[in-house]
């Protein structure tokens, strides 16, 4: 007997084979879904942190000051004679400047030198008849008040002769105070004042400004944090300072001065340094970027300048980790050199990211770049990367 099979029955199969393959099909769309989903790696430079030794290079920004510098002034009212220079000239120390009318100191003079020599005529006729008086006295002939008298005399020229003297000096120093030399070799500023104009000791401005300008100084501030290591260097010989001037080179000085107290308000100390100046390169009241050696620091952890992150609580680096997603590493940055940077807080070997770390966030996974890495979030280093990492 022949067995009917129900179409229904050979229908089921069928069925569940399909409905099989359409679930494996559907988890297969949810894979592809997700992994569409998931952020790609950014693409990342990246370092590794290592020690070396780095030349202690300090910046700061200089003001140039002179050595020495004075108002010219009268010390004497006096009609102004004669102006021995021009305006702007160098001049050396000891150089006649200023010539005032000395007809009046030079007559005074003239005057104490002969009172002098007229008291020392008057007590050599003074000690000639001290001599004759005690000569008589021991022959009877006069008193002993009138030997008493003869030697008041003798002293009383020789105290005139001193005093003359002393008066003498003053008119010498008067005759001088009508000579205004330059105290220091330096350059004249504008004159204030020309022959025939009566000069006094009480004028508001001077004759002539003298500024010594070689040698001269630079005048600049430090971090108090900074002191201790140019104070080490100072005291195993001289500091270099060096001053960039640009175009017309630079200039090696050495350091002079460290101040005695630190800025409270502004957390610095001023520091002086002095410089040879022949060509006049460096001009009083300009300002300079000045450079100072102050020894080595020995294992620094360096890394580039690029790779310090900026965020509220500090600097901070971004740590690749094994799993190459990124952590914040917080650092606190010494100095920076040639667009490097000095930080601690961070060991040395540690793999940091070093360009495109501007759009990252900790935990972000990252694929280091071999070229350039993109400032974007989701960007490529370049398309030789794109398409191998397709």
């Amino acid at each position: 007997m022949t067995k009917v099979v129900s179409p229904l029955l050979l229908a089921l199969p069928v069925g569940a084979v399909l409905l099989v393959a359409l679930s494996g099909c559907q988890r297969a769309d949810d894979a592809a879904a997700a992994a569409a989903k998931k952020p790609r790696p950014q693409q990342v430079r990246a370092v590794k942190t290592e020690t070396t030794d780095v030349p202690l290079r300090l910046s700061a920004q200089g003001h140039v000051m002179s050595l020495n510098q004075v108002d010219l002034r009268p010390q004497v009212s006096a009609v102004l004679r004669a102006i021995h220079f021009k305006e702007g000239d160098d001049v050396k120390a000891g150089q006649l400047l200023f010539s005032l009318d000395d007809r009046d100191a030079a007559a005074s003079q003239q005057k104490m030198d002969a009172n002098i020599v007229q008291y020392q005529a008057q007590l050599v006729q003074a000690e000639r008849d001290l001599l004759r008086s005690r000569d008589l006295a021991t022959k009877g002939f006069v008193s002993p008040s009138a030997i008493d008298t003869a030697q008041a005399r003798v002293d009383t020229l020789k105290a005139q002769i001193a005093a003359a003297r002393a008066d003498s000096t003053n008119a010498r120093v008067a005759l001088t105070d009508r000579r205004i030399v330059a105290p220091f070799s330096g350059r004249t500023g504008a004159l204030n004042a020309y022959p025939g104009s009566l000069v006094q000791p009480g004028n508001t401005q001077p004759l002539v400004t003298l500024t010594q300008l070689d040698p001269i100084s630079i005048r600049f501030t430090l971090p108090e944090a900074e002191l201790n290591a140019v104070r080490a260097a100072q005291a195993e010989g001289p500091v270099t300072v060096t001053t960039d001037l640009g175009k017309g080179g630079k200039l090696e000085g050495k350091l002079t001065f460290i101040d005695n107290t630190i800025d409270t308000t502004s957390g610095t100390i001023v520091m002086k340094a002095e410089f040879a100046n022949p060509k006049h390169l460096l001009w009083p009241g300009m300002y300079t970027p000045i450079s100072i050696e102050a020894g080595v620091t020995h294992d620094a952890v360096v890394l580039p300048a690029q790779a310090l992150q900026s965020g509220p609580a500090g600097r901070f680096v971004y740590r690749i980790q094994p799993d190459q997603t990124v952590a914040s590493q917080p650092v606190q940055l010494v100095r920076v050199f040639d667009e490097r940077a000095i930080v601690t807080g961070v060991q040395p070997g540690v793999k940091v990211v070093s360009e495109g770390g501007q759009n990252l966030r900790p935990g972000v996974q990252v694929q280091e770049a071999s070229g350039p890495a993109s400032k974007g979030g989701n960007g490529r280093a370049s398309s030789a990367s794109q398409s191998k990492s397709e």
